[in-house]
């Protein structure tokens, strides 16, 4: 019993100086962390996931031509599209239909991207912007307005093409 015991306090006494060693070897480093709000990281991974933004025309027509294949292929089931005919009056887009009501839950939306692959005519972008927070549910339920502002430094850029 005597040298079994003697070997446990041995093996304890061993992993306890291997922690201590990865401890001392980092002490004396600069640290490496980032000040958060006051200081961002330089730049997000090129193919990272981010708010959802719909897009226009440079003739300011919406892209959206309300065909609701961005709430079938959805696996969250964090979009609506409420979808309205154009009319010779009132033409919104460029397609026979357009999107009278679109919005997007973020609290449910899992930012795998189907819904811009979906899109055929690009309206529904993925920016580059990580930075969503709220205050209440309904805060975070992205209307139509919300989505269509402009994309923040962009200028009338894709917000895809933004590095």
């Amino acid at each position: 019993m005597g040298a079994r015991r003697v070997r446990k306090y041995l093996r304890q006494g061993f992993a306890m100086l291997k922690g201590m060693a990865v401890t001392f070897r980092y002490l004396f480093r600069p640290p490496i962390t980032v000040m958060y709000p006051e200081q961002k990281r330089p730049a997000v991974q090129p193919r990272f996931k981010g708010r959802h933004w719909l897009t226009l025309y440079e003739d300011t027509m919406e892209r959206c031509v309300g065909c609701e294949l961005c709430v079938i292929v959805c696996p969250s089931q964090a979009i609506y599209v409420k979808a309205a005919e154009n009319t010779p009056e009132h033409q919104v887009s460029k397609g026979e239909r357009y999107a009278e009501d679109f919005q997007i839950n973020e609290l449910r939306c899992i930012f795998c991207g189907l819904c811009e692959e979906a899109c055929p005519t690009g309206a529904i972008v993925l920016g580059r912007e990580y930075e969503l927070a709220g205050y209440t549910r309904e805060s975070m339920i992205y209307t139509k307005p919300m989505l269509t502002e402009p994309y923040p430094g962009a200028s009338g850029r894709d917000p895809r093409r933004e590095v």
